[in-house]
């Protein structure tokens, strides 16, 4: 997590430590005048600003939530990028101000002394805004970038906890801080970090279709770097460089990281000569610096004062220079009459209220409140023409049965949008996006036939809706055909290595079956996306002893782990005969009644995802290891079979997700190179045997995959036809 908490933790550090500092200026000008009376309405100004902060994130947030997918992206790439202007300008700001910064706060507060408390609040407020502002918005793009990781809050919050700390050592005089180096440095490491903001702000904008060039990768490294690893989660978090990057993002990258860093650069050796040339004070002087409060020679910009040893401090006197508050009942800044609570109260309230009603207007509603009715015989009862644009429709079953509903292209079966088990006598908002073109609803009830709604023609808003062209099971016969023929091959090859194995524990030759189980079982596991078409089959052929009364000894247990458990604790040749044999003739009916098993052509989208799936769940926590330890060996087959199984598949994907089988590609080849680098020879590592950085290595990897996988069965769903 503290890969993607770093650069919230700089931030939160930095600007924390910026708004702090202001604020300690102000209240060290206003107690040195005597005016602390005042000092309500400074913490009233600071508290504004907090509350407009945290209302800007909301607004935010909510704002992203209600747009589409597409329109997110290009949103967040867009507030990605003004995120990197205003860092960028902070870092400068910050470098040229930070000696003079104590002169002009204290300048606007002597002004203000002599007005009412609203000038004084606003004061505060504008001093501490901006940097509000400023850790709101890049906390926003971070957060945006690590996903559902807790890192950049947590990171923001102790860098924010830390600034307070030292603001407050700061203004008590117990701690020196060289202040100019520390901006300087935070500086530098905010600048690479802005890099990859930046980078990361250009993909999305690509993403978003703002911006060309999505699929013109620069370099793609997939399948040579895991993505799971600590070191390249740590490059990704902290730097926001990914395995693969487009030449929009290394130019965009590279470019503001070498003009940005030479300036700041050069600004830096500049300021250092500008000082060098600047009279040192005699020795056993001490250099006059800036107080946190602007007076004399204080802890400031620089460093701390050089006092000799067991001097005590000065006690800090009046300036003659801030104009004392007129004494009377309205130096406090509250009128009479009016309640001290109410402007806190109000400066809070009014940025809540305003950003809620910004999130209130931003959420998208029906353009027409259309309603429209499905049922065993009507479907679309009150659909009309809608408007281009994202829409709501609210679906209500009127009918006895539940029901699948489909926004749909009539003239291709393209579905725009989809609602499935849509109970009687309820009602359910379906969202799409919809442009030119023709629509029509299609109801299918549960065990009934499809009803196709009469079509709508919507014109103008240009052909920006996504639509998922359907697949029918003729798509799929050729797919289903292939497969079967690889299972088959599959099943006859097992029915000669299981007897095999068979005849090598008849023999008593052991080691010998150790070698032939092994092989046996790996030709059975490459063949996952079969399995429910196994029946019965698969618990003779590869049984567990999980939920058996007798554990590993219950009559039951049978297949492969009950001979593999056999072999690798020393039972011996008589007692493996008869389970050995069970497996071979389970092994011979299985390849005899294949043939006229019923494979569902829906079940192929299905098990791309799930034999990887079991592979997380059971091979690579060793749930099924029953002593020969070769868990990895079994991955290594599941993958060769979901690879057959995509093989199939590719050409009704290509058309539909171009996108998806590059990246999936690139997920197969490093979970590969991972596995094949536990194999040496015939032996493979145990999963237990494996160090925590490879086995969090390989189950990020498989992980990666499953994501990646994961919209095939939607891609791939037949849908039935009216």
């Amino acid at each position: 997590m503290w890969d993607d908490a770093f650069p919230s933790f700089l931030i939160g550090l930095r600007e924390g430590l910026e708004a702090g500092l202001i604020v300690s200026i102000l209240v060290a000008t206003l107690v040195r005048a005597g005016a602390r009376n005042r000092l309500a309405q400074v913490w009233t100004g600071v508290l504004a600003a907090i509350a407009l902060a945290m209302s800007f994130g909301a607004v935010l947030t909510f704002t992203a939530a209600s747009l589409s997918e597409t329109a997110q992206e290009a949103f967040g790439g867009t507030l990605s990028v003004i995120a990197v202007a205003f860092v960028t300008a902070m870092v400068f700001w910050m470098r040229r101000s930070a000696r003079s910064l104590a002169g002009e706060i204290k300048e606007k507060v002597t002004g203000a002394l002599g007005m009412g408390a609203g000038v004084l609040i606003l004061t505060s407020f504008l001093a501490v805004g901006r940097e509000g502002l400023e850790t709101a918005l890049f906390l926003w793009t971070t957060a945006r970038a690590a996903g559902e990781s807790a890192g950049p809050l947590t990171g923001a919050g102790i860098g924010l906890v830390l600034a307070a700390g030292l603001c407050w050592g700061l203004y008590r005089r117990v701690l020196k801080i060289n202040l100019t180096k520390f901006f300087t440095r935070t500086g530098a490491v905010l600048i690479v970090i802005a890099a990859g903001v930046l980078g990361y702000g250009l993909r999305d904008l690509q993403e978003g279709g703002v911006l060309p060039g999505d699929a013109a990768y620069a370099f793609d490294l997939g399948a040579h770097i895991d993505a799971g690893s600590w070191y390249s989660t740590l490059v990704q978090g902290v730097l926001n460089i990914t395995p693969a990057m487009t030449w929009l993002q290394v130019t965009g990258y590279a470019g503001y990281l070498a003009v940005v860093m030479t300036l700041f650069v050069r600004g830096v050796r500049g300021a250092a000569g500008a000082r060098a040339g600047v009279p040192r004070p005699a020795a056993g002087e001490s250099e006059p610096r800036v107080a946190a409060d602007g007076s004399g020679p204080r802890l400031g910009a620089e460093g701390a004062e050089s006092r000799p040893a067991g001097k005590p401090e000065p006690q800090a006197q009046p300036d003659p220079a801030v104009r004392r508050p007129e004494p009377g009942p309205k130096s406090a800044g509250v009128p009479r009459g009016r309640p001290a609570w109410l402007v806190p109260v109000a400066v809070v309230a009014v940025p809540v209220v305003v950003a809620g009603l910004v999130v209130a207007l931003a959420r998208p509603k029906p353009s027409s409140g259309q309603t429209v009715a499905v049922s065993e015989t009507e479907c679309g009862k009150g659909f009309t023409a809608p408007k281009p644009g994202r829409r709501t429709f609210r679906m209500q079953n009127t009918g006895s049965k539940t029901a699948e509903v489909y926004l749909i292209d009539p003239s291709t079966d393209s579905v725009y949008g989809e609602i499935e088990g849509l109970a009687p006598g309820t009602t359910r908002d379906l969202v799409a996006t919809v442009a030119g073109g023709t629509y029509a609803w299609r109801c299918v009830p549960s065990g009934g036939k499809a009803v196709t709604s009469g079509s709508v023609t919507v014109s103008g808003g240009g052909s920006s809706a996504k639509a998922v062209v359907p697949v029918s099971e003729n798509d799929l016969a050729a797919p289903l055909k292939a497969y079967k023929a690889y299972v088959e091959q599959g099943l006859a090859t097992l029915v000669t290595q299981t007897r095999t194995l068979d005849a090598d524990i008849a023999g008593g030759h052991l080691d010998k079956a150790r070698t032939d189980w092994l092989t046996a079982h790996l030709t059975y596991s490459s063949l996952g996306a079969a399995y429910g078409t196994f029946e019965d089959f698969d618990k003779k052929i590869n049984g567990r002893a999980d939920g058996l009364a007798g554990g590993v000894a219950d009559k039951d247990f049978a297949g492969f782990h009950r001979v593999e458990y056999g072999l690798w604790h020393d039972q011996s040749a008589d007692q493996l005969k008869g389970p050995a044999q069970a497996l071979a003739d389970a092994a011979a009916g299985l390849r005899q009644a294949f043939p006229a098993q019923d494979f569902d052509p829906g079940d192929l989208p299905l098990r791309a995802h799930e034999i990887l799936e079991n592979t997380l769940q059971f091979e690579l926590t060793a749930d099924t290891d029953e002593g020969s330890g070769t868990n990895l060996a079994t991955a290594n087959a599941n993958l060769a079979g979901t690879r057959e199984l995509l093989t199939v598949l590719r050409p009704l994907l290509t058309t539909r997700a171009p996108k998806l089988l590059p990246a999936v590609d690139a997920d197969i080849a490093r979970l590969q190179k991972l596995l094949d680098a536990e194999h040496q020879g015939a032996a493979w590592t145990p999963v237990e045997k494996l160090d925590a950085v490879t086995r969090q290595r390989v189950g990020g990897a498989t992980g990666q995959l499953l994501e990646d996988l994961a919209p095939v069965p939607d891609l791939l769903e037949i849908r039935k036809s009216a």
